[in-house]
């Protein structure tokens, strides 16, 4: 019943797209445009059939390509549309930005093998045993950890879902609030970066990927909060639904050194600090002391992040003096100067290569010269007083040793939150508290430096995307050699270094073979896009979709509802990747006529098509799960679940369209 179900809900939808199709397109008259809107309506229906995405683009870009060709000369169709396929499929293979898809890919396979996820999930949890809903709290922090080490959407709900589901219904969780927040969490990995999706959109629309998941980084932290606090009011709300876990389940077991210190003082850092002081009979003075060590990092940490605030909020402005310039060349170098602008500015259009000079119609960051200037520097090559350079260099301007900026008020507010967190972590940091900080540190931490290695990297422009995947799938690697060998170390019989040289070449042979799967998927389907697009373009279906958006009269906040209500309803039948290669090339051309930044776009589509993992029937989250669920849970329950953080999603896109520095703050900061 429920598959019959499932099959009239998609049979419906076909035909909301087949009898408008029929009934409105005029049969007597056929145009090449009006053959481009049945293409586009024949893929939508073929791929909800189940036929294959990439090769359905292409069969359909084919076939139509061919029959615009035809209408113009039928003698040369056939090789002008091998020649288009050929074409398309070379600059699929020569763009660059597609480099990153199987390095990101391949890096989160690594890491999801590590057996980190289990260690992190276990840690988190212990240490949000008080906040109400816990297991589901720390289910959806993990996977938005987890988000931002891997972006593979399928495998951190199917990792969560063996880990966290039985361990919530265990505890007395309802099925679908433990649904959901899996389902709602995993699909995490589409909108935070390393996104695959925001490097698709970017290579469809042409918009900079660093600057995309610069954009995407605090609307991913807000959704997840959003699911975070939704999850803690229902707690509140119905506690019957997510009963607070019994004290057992809380308790950590101590190590020797705790458990002889722990009758003596209440307060692990005061007795980690007295007895490095004075020693403890039966332990060694240097495990005393890398155990207080320990207990001082969350200190050093936010000192260390305090004095490098303090550092950057009071350095001096630099400003660049151009006294020497103008004294070797005169007037002519300080206006050459003048026109070079600043080194973040980017080249503009009409320069050619990279080497060329600016030419002088360019604005850097330095307001261009005035016309006397120009009329001077005609004549500059045959001026005699350009030549002495060496009275320049024998009075070079004397430095200046500039002064600290005073502190900002908003410094000293940063300072007091800093001050109260160290008060209230040494103050209420008992030896419980002390070993569950450890288990966080030894699954966190090595995860975090991974993560700021790659996005740092990335957003601060000290690497490309492609070259920050490589670092990471490196990274990746040498994580997953790390926690194996412990494991080796911990478990095996034999010798832990053959162990683990067994279980990496499982481990690589099966990751290579995922990402040459996932990387084979992307690329055929922007080969098949490519092909597709050129095809609907040379129909003139482009031009009559265009058109008819114009003659609607719509305002920029109209045009951006519309646009997004029909990507969120097109994320019902279809996934992500269909939506993204084959009505991207339809929405971008219009992006200009209503004046919306594609970046900002970019950013609203990729919060909207969560909803491709969240909506029914497709919802591939929820399949995902039932894969690993135990046998008593439904689709149904599963489905129940996800429907109030689908409504969570459109509130957070709604935050987002209201309050656009959200995304865009970080970019403009970053690359003004």
């Amino acid at each position: 019943m429920k598959i019959r179900k499932e099959l009239w809900f998609g049979f419906t939808l076909m035909a909301l797209i087949l009898v408008p199709l029929v009934v409105l397109t005029p049969w007597h008259n056929l145009t090449n445009g009006h053959l481009g809107l049945i293409m586009l309506g024949l893929v939508v229906v073929a791929i909800m059939l189940g036929f294959p995405t990439a090769f359905t683009l292409m069969g359909m870009g084919v076939f139509f390509g061919w029959l615009a060709y035809r209408s113009v000369n039928p003698d040369t169709a056939v090789r002008q549309i091998l020649d288009l396929m050929v074409q398309r499929a070379y600059s699929v293979m020569s763009n660059d930005v597609l480099i990153a898809v199987p390095l990101f890919v391949f890096m989160g396979y690594l890491v999801e093998r590590a057996n980190l996820i289990e260690k992190l999930f276990k840690s988190l949890h212990l240490s949000l045993a008080r906040v109400p809903g816990s297991l589901a709290v720390a289910t959806i922090v993990t996977c938005a950890i987890f988000a931002t080490a891997t972006g593979i959407v399928g495998a951190v709900v199917t990792l969560m879902g063996l880990l966290a589901f039985p361990a919530m219904l265990r505890a007395g969780y309802s099925v679908q609030v433990s649904a959901g927040a899996i389902t709602a969490g995993g699909c995490l990995g589409i909108l935070i970066p390393p996104s695959v999706l925001l490097i698709v959109y970017g290579a469809t629309a042409g918009v900079s990927v660093v600057q995309l998941y610069a954009g995407a980084f605090f609307p991913g932290i807000m959704l997840a909060l959003l699911y975070v606090g939704y999850v803690i009011v229902l707690a509140k709300w119905k506690p019957h639904l997510m009963p607070p876990l019994p004290e057992s389940e809380r308790h950590v077991p101590l190590p020797p050194l705790s458990e002889a210190l722990a009758p003596k003082r209440r307060n692990a850092f005061a007795g980690l600090l007295a007895s490095a002081l004075g020693g403890v009979p039966g332990f060694s003075k240097a495990k005393v002391v890398s155990q207080f060590f320990v207990s001082a990092l969350p200190a050093i940490a936010i000192v260390a992040v305090l004095a490098v605030t303090w550092q950057g909020a009071t350095a001096p402005v630099a400003v660049d003096s151009t006294a020497g310039l103008v004294e070797a060349g005169g007037e002519v170098a300080a206006a050459d100067q003048s026109d070079i602008g600043g080194g973040l500015a980017e080249p503009p259009a009409e320069s050619g290569t990279g080497l060329a000079e600016p030419p002088k119609e360019s604005t850097g960051l330095a307001e261009p010269p005035k016309e006397p200037a120009a009329e001077e520097a005609k004549p500059a090559p045959a001026a005699p007083k350009a030549a002495p350079a060496k009275k320049a260099e024998a009075k070079p301007a004397p430095a200046v040793e500039q002064e600290r900026l005073p502190v900002p008020t908003w410094y000293w507010y940063v300072l007091g939150a800093g001050v109260l967190i160290l008060a209230g972590t040494y103050g209420f940091m008992t030896w419980q508290r002390l070993e569950i900080f450890k288990m966080l540190l030894a699954s966190f931490f090595p995860l975090a430096i991974l993560i700021i290695a790659v996005l740092g990297s990335i957003v601060f422009g000290l690497a490309t995307p492609t070259e920050a995947a490589a670092v990471g799938a490196f990274g990746g690697f040498l994580l997953a050699v790390a926690y194996r060998y412990i494991a080796a170390l911990k478990g095996a019989k034999g010798g832990a270094f053959v162990t683990t040289v067994k279980d990496m070449g499982g481990i690589v042979k099966e990751s290579s073979f995922l990402t040459a799967k996932t990387s084979a998927m992307v690329c055929w389907l922007f080969v098949g896009s490519s092909i597709f697009s050129a095809s609907f373009a040379l129909l003139g279906g482009q031009e009559i979709i265009e058109h008819w958006v114009l003659s609607l009269g719509l305002t920029p906040i109209q045009f951006m509802l519309l646009a997004q209500f029909i990507i969120f309803i097109l994320g019902w039948p279809l996934e992500w990747t269909e939506i993204i290669v084959i009505f991207m090339p339809i929405f971008i051309p219009l992006l200009v006529k209503f004046n919306v930044d594609p970046l900002f776009f970019g950013l609203l589509v990729a919060l909207n098509l969560q909803t491709a993992f969240l909506s029914p029937p497709v919802a591939m989250a929820a399949f995902y799960l039932k894969g690993v669920a135990p046998a008593h849970v439904t689709l149904n329950q599963i489905f129940a679940g996800m429907l109030p953080f689908m409504g969570i999603q459109l509130v957070a896109l709604a935050l987002l369209y209201i309050f656009p520095e959200i995304g865009l703050w970080l970019p403009q900061v970053l690359y003004k």
